[in-house]
């Protein structure tokens, strides 16, 4: 059984950074991209961040590029989501995501993912 279990969130200030986790378990990710996704109050779902398991290549929503960066740990089984330069407009639920030999452009298509996590809140104060 597959599980995506996100952790990190929490509030923070204007500029303030956090890191979000993503441990991954049930099934073997070597051919899956693992994306970031978040949703804030009142808004869709939209794309962040997304890494591909195998290989490394990153792909950045253009509203967090230079600020976020996504990475993953072999190891560990789990992808990390750096955020810096936090803004109040960050504020959502952010979801982990799995799918499997997606290709661009449907990596930012939520629709395509296989596995979501149970999501994480992350509150910037102004």
């Amino acid at each position: 059984q597959v599980q995506l279990v996100e952790s990190g969130g929490g509030l923070v200030q204007t500029g303030g950074s956090l890191r979000l986790s993503c441990a991954a378990s049930g099934r073997t990710f070597v051919r899956y991209v693992m994306g970031w996704f978040r949703q804030g109050p009142g808004k869709e779902r939209e794309f962040v961040a997304a890494i591909r398991w195998s290989g490394g290549s990153t792909y950045y929503a253009d509203s967090v590029k230079g600020r976020f960066t996504i990475s993953r740990d072999n190891a560990k089984n789990t992808v990390y989501l750096q955020m810096n330069s936090l803004k109040p407009e960050d504020t959502a639920v952010y979801y982990c995501n799995a799918g499997r030999d997606l290709i661009a452009p449907y990596y930012s298509d939520f629709r395509r993912y296989d596995y979501w996590g149970q999501g994480t809140q992350v509150t910037v104060s102004s």
